[in-house]
């Protein structure tokens, strides 16, 4: 990292010293997402925005990092407060880099973290958000191999929370292979009531203290049981 960087990142968690809760986003916008799954999409990270930023602690303490993979694996949005995010208008191509996108998920997590310590910044446990409408696609066994096995470890050491969602399309078999948590399915294009349930979500966590144990909030009205 460059001295300017680190300068400005020194500035940053200067500014606002409040613990961090950070959020990776990892989103499929493969060509299977195309038409109205890309547009609900997107309009639920507009909400996710909107009801992050009714709370005045959780827009100081929630970060938001967007990561994307079709073909390729692209980072949307670098890790910025709630307040800062600005939700992109994702469009749609290619195959289902799924491997790749949830490496580069946990590899964002583990570089913010050692920002946080270098900066004396508190932080609550990570979450990986997935959702995609297919199974992996077009990339090495081997790559989706080692994404599960690095999903494991870190729930086993409580260094990331990964939740998986399904889109209509998804296989939920193959996506429970993958990640520890039991995937859920969207219940139709349900995209907004999921961010409205993730923002409630993330507030709880950033109202709590680092060490506690947050009961998560049933997801009602968006998850197909």
């Amino acid at each position: 990292m460059s001295g300017a960087l680190r300068l400005e990142e020194a500035v940053e968690f200067a500014d606002n010293p409040e613990p961090r809760c950070p959020c990776v986003l990892l989103l499929d916008t493969s060509g299977s997402m195309s038409g109205e799954p890309i547009n609900a999409l997107n309009e639920g990270l507009r909400t996710f925005k909107d009801e992050l930023n009714q709370d005045d602690l959780a827009k100081k303490r929630v970060e938001v990092a967007i990561v994307s993979f079709d073909s390729d694996v692209k980072v949307v949005r670098d890790f910025v407060t709630a307040d800062r995010f600005d939700p992109p208008t994702l469009t749609t191509k290619g195959l289902t880099h799924t491997g790749s996108g949830i490496n580069k998920a946990l590899d964002m997590i583990q570089s913010r973290k050692s920002q946080y310590r270098a900066n004396g910044v508190s932080y609550y446990r990570p979450w990986v958000f997935l959702i995609t409408d297919g199974e992996p696609q077009g990339e090495l066994p081997d790559l989706v191999e080692r994404a599960a096995r690095r999903i494991k470890e870190e729930e086993s050491k409580k260094g990331v929370a990964f939740f998986a969602v399904g889109v209509e399309g998804a296989n939920l078999t193959r996506l429970s292979q993958i990640v520890v948590r039991t995937p859920l399915k969207l219940k139709g294009l349900s995209f907004r009531e999921l961010f409205v349930w993730l923002s409630a979500s993330m507030q709880s966590v950033s109202h709590s203290k680092l060490d506690q144990q947050v009961p998560l909030l049933a997801p009602s009205g968006w998850a197909e049981v």
